[in-house]
């Protein structure tokens, strides 16, 4: 038998791992700014050169899953969904043409020929955070919909 959903009050896996994400992406939103963890080009961890638009987007990312976290179980698993398959997809994108769309890379910078190495690590972060995102919003919690 199928349950209703639950109260907006009550904290789901699913709103769980949503305030998680917040805190995730706020890091992330962080790490130009944190002194030692930018090299001399400004490369965080000397692999990913994350700018104001990147900043952004995670921060923006970040607000969107305390949102979602806060309101309810319903609008943490469509975070989940959402923001799962933008990302991994634009993971994916980049894994192939070494340049993604939510930064606007792939108009900006077009497509790019980059070892295939180096592309599996800048572009794991989407993927992996992406990819998570939408199993938990497809699977977790499946008999509190």
């Amino acid at each position: 038998m199928r349950k209703y959903a639950p109260e907006p009050n009550v904290m789901t896996n699913t709103r769980r791992i949503a305030f998680a994400y917040f805190f995730v992406l706020t890091i992330v939103a962080g790490l130009n700014y944190i002194p030692g963890l930018t090299d001399a080009d400004g490369l965080a961890f000397g692999i990913f050169a994350l700018d104001i638009f990147d900043d952004a987007l995670h921060l923006a990312s970040a607000l969107w899953a305390l949102a979602a976290a806060l309101i309810s179980h319903r609008a943490a698993r469509l975070y989940m969904l959402i923001f799962g398959a933008l990302y991994l997809a634009d993971g994916a994108m980049g894994l192939a043409v070494g340049s993604g769309y939510l930064d606007m890379g792939i108009f900006t910078n077009g497509v790019l020929e980059l070892p295939f190495g180096f592309k599996i690590l800048a572009n794991l972060p989407h993927i992996g955070l992406g990819g998570i995102a939408l199993a938990v919003g497809l699977f977790l919690d499946r008999d509190e919909r």
